[in-house]
């Protein structure tokens, strides 16, 4: 390679690039007293500015596109014990045909092939069996494959708790760990619909009646996509060269209407606007595959060239994260690191309960 060819060639990041020491009392233990009160860091252009979120609407034009993500969270953690009395937790992943799940599960032991659980009691107490199948998706799997005894979801909604992500803690005595009745209903977005996510599209948590009745009367357009979040999200990256991490898989969908939706507002010269990460895993999934639903493990690191998603909103992201290298990706890297400082040092809150920001897509020269 020659010296000017070098100038040129993308630069190589490794994990440690995107650590940032972040104080703990920021990270949100509960969501602002309104949805749409929250902080939203206005990135978009090179002189940030720090505004509330519910000023979105006035940020976008007519003719814009506003993505969505509708999964829905599900109660998937549930309580129960071995047949030897062992204790147990299993964190639902993915609903199967025939009454079978996917899930993770916290033992001290893990139950042998055919092994039998009582999950919330069991049967005989008002509760579920299940029966174990296999390790997923192959006998090397991290999950595993169960049969239960009745329709998992009914079964999730009667028995299950809202599946808070490691970060938010709640006080010790509560029961079995439980949500309560507020995160019941701020950690779900007000447009959720499709069951199946066992983490929020936390950056759709900001928007509320009122401000989806501004982006309306402002002539912004809304479309949805779904992708079931899943407890991958919250999967550290263990090696620092990032080409090496493993990306969890995930399902997603893009409907007709919005494939219609898409194209229309790019034919009209509007921009497509993405709420989430989840949403531009999704969408650009759908453009680099050429399939409209499916299973994906795209991995967005700096260097990515996006098809569809021209602006972003978007929470504050873990330190080290396979989310912090998809923003990275999208506004470019120096970028981010700026707007991370800046938040930290306006004491702005993070992760899923936290504020959001506002990127454009960065310009590739």
């Amino acid at each position: 390679m020659s010296p000017s060819d070098s100038r040129h060639a993308p630069r190589a990041f490794t994990l440690s690039d995107f650590d940032f020491e972040l104080p703990p009392e920021l990270i949100a233990q509960h969501p602002t007293a309104q949805r749409s009160g929250s902080r939203l860091l206005d990135g978009s252009a090179p002189q940030v500015v720090n505004r509330i979120f519910h000023e979105l609407p006035g940020l976008l034009n007519a003719g814009d596109l506003l993505v969505f993500n509708d999964t829905k969270v599900v109660k998937a953690r549930i309580f129960g014990e071995k047949a030897s009395g062992g204790k147990l937790e299993l964190l639902i992943e993915r609903v199967l045909p025939g009454h079978q799940v996917v899930a993770h599960m916290k033992v001290s032991k893990k139950p042998l092939l055919g092994g039998r659980m009582y999950l919330a009691g069991g049967a005989r107490q008002g509760g579920f069996d299940a029966v174990l199948l296999g390790r997923w998706p192959d006998e090397n799997g991290q999950l595993f494959h169960l049969q239960l005894s009745d329709e998992p979801h009914a079964l999730m909604e009667k028995h299950g708790v809202m599946p808070l992500p490691p970060y938010i803690e709640r006080p010790a005595g509560t029961a079995d760990h439980a949500d309560t009745a507020e995160d019941a209903r701020r950690y779900q977005t007000v447009f959720a619909r499709a069951p199946g996510a066992v983490a929020a599209p936390t950056a759709a948590l900001h928007f509320d009646e009122g401000v989806l009745a501004a982006l309306a009367a402002r002539g912004v357009h809304t479309a949805s996509v779904t992708l079931h979040v899943g407890a991958g999200t919250f999967q550290p990256v263990k090696t620092e060269n990032i080409a090496e991490h493993t990306m969890h898989s995930e399902w997603y969908e893009v409907p007709e209407t919005t494939q219609q939706a898409i194209a229309a507002c790019k034919a009209r010269g509007g921009q497509v606007v993405a709420v989430g990460t989840t949403t531009v895993r999704t969408l650009e999934s759908w453009a680099k595959f050429n399939q409209a639903s499916g299973d994906t493990q795209i991995f967005i690191t700096p260097g990515f060239e996006f098809q569809v998603v021209d602006r972003l909103i978007t929470n504050f992201h873990l330190p080290k994260s396979t989310l912090m290298m998809l923003v990275s990706a999208f506004a470019g890297y120096e970028h981010i690191m700026d707007l991370y400082r800046h938040a930290i040092a306006q004491r702005y809150r993070f992760f899923s309960y936290g504020d959001s920001m506002l990127l454009n897509r960065a310009l590739r020269g």
